[in-house]
């Protein structure tokens, strides 16, 4: 078996449901420019990826995935994500193109395998709970209302994106504990918006009111910073989320004491392959990993990996119609999520519709 092609299909879509997040951060765009990226082997089996930053990507596979990946075997994917790090040196991808290719790789081999991905990987549940992970609100009652929206939906479990404001997010927090009670799980993501005095000073307010982690603070550059914030609070803190390097980076902060949970994804560590590696990498050290994002690779990660809790779900503004258009992503009345027993990723893609509404097609080789 060999790829002979690869295409990436670009449509775009009016965002449906602007939102916000902390102050200093863009919040949605108008528009979202959607890629999907299709693996095209010589035996019929495809594999798909998809990825919000369209043209970016769409740039990628005309100069470089080619490159990488044409008339290679789809199945030594070892061989292609090293390849594909061997590029960056150049190239110097944006985070959430490194594992692309690696996706649509895994896509292809659990198809030819028969099995839904989660079990290809070893399989650890076939559900899982899921935490609503809320956008930044004008107010404390926005967030009081919205959490008890999904708290009637099932959910067990809330983390709050605040406004990057250290008195006002910690005001938050102890308010959000009073309200909900003892029993539900609350985590707070800082969006790294602090320095590590403010850094240090919220966290001593989210251990007051019993936050489960306390994730991304800081800018993840400073390994050292996040050591003494490790030391200096007794809640959990979770990172790297952002941060380049894959599992090599992660192994720098878990041996230097710079973090208590770890973060993996396949959109912004590498694909399965990285997002794996990070996950055995906790393991080893008796950590839980926690996967950043929705969407069918990571809730196949979720399922995969013993040492994570959640699955993350992005409510918006309607946490009901949300659940309804997320269809089988969506939780059950007990706050899991199932996972798709389909073979592969699962996604259903008609190529000729996506043909017809795409705004651009790139096709390798031309």
């Amino acid at each position: 078996m060999r790829i002979e092609r690869i295409e990436a299909y670009i449509v775009e879509r009016e965002t449906k449901r602007p939102y916000r997040w902390r102050d200093g951060l863009p919040g949605s765009k108008p528009k979202q420019e959607i890629c999907w990226l299709r693996v095209i082997t010589d035996e019929g089996v495809d594999g798909w990826a998809v990825s919000s930053h369209g043209y970016i990507v769409a740039d990628l596979v005309r100069r470089c995935f080619g490159e990488i990946a044409i008339g290679q075997d789809p199945l030594l994917k070892e061989n292609l994500w090293h390849q594909v790090w061997e590029f960056d040196r150049i190239e110097e991808f944006p985070i959430y193109a490194l594992g692309l290719l690696d996706i649509a790789l895994w896509d292809i081999t659990a198809k030819i395998a028969r099995l839904p991905l989660y079990r290809l990987l070893g399989g650890a549940r076939d559900k899982i709970l899921a935490y609503a992970s809320t956008v930044t609100w004008e107010t404390v009652d926005d967030y009081l209302r919205c959490v008890d929206e999904c708290l009637a939906l099932g959910y067990k479990a809330i983390k709050i994106h605040a406004w990057g404001d250290v008195e006002r997010d910690g005001k938050l927090a102890k308010t959000l504990r009073r309200h909900v009670g003892d029993e539900i799980a609350l985590m707070y993501d800082g969006s790294a918006g602090f320095r590590y005095e403010e850094a240090l000073r919220l966290g001593r307010m989210l251990e007051e009111a019993n936050f489960l982690w306390y994730e991304e603070p800081m800018r993840e550059f400073n390994i050292w910073q996040y050591q003494r914030l490790c030391q200096d609070l007794d809640i959990p803190v979770l990172v790297p989320e952002t941060a380049d390097g894959c599992h090599y980076n992660a192994a720098d902060f878990v041996v230097h004491g710079a973090c208590d949970l770890l973060r993996t994804s396949a959109h912004y560590k590498g694909g399965i392959t990285g997002a794996m590696r990070i996950a055995h990498l906790a393991d080893a050290f008796g950590m839980f990993v926690e996967v950043h994002g929705g969407g069918l690779p990571n809730l196949h990660l979720c399922c995969a990996i013993p040492n994570t809790r959640y699955y993350e779900i992005l409510v918006i503004n309607d946490p009901k119609g949300e659940r309804e258009e997320q269809g089988e992503l969506g939780i059950d009345s007990e706050g899991y999520v199932h996972i798709p027993q389909r073979e592969g990723i699962g996604w259903q893609v008609d190529a000729k519709q996506l043909a017809e509404e795409a705004v651009l097609v790139v096709s390798v080789p031309k």
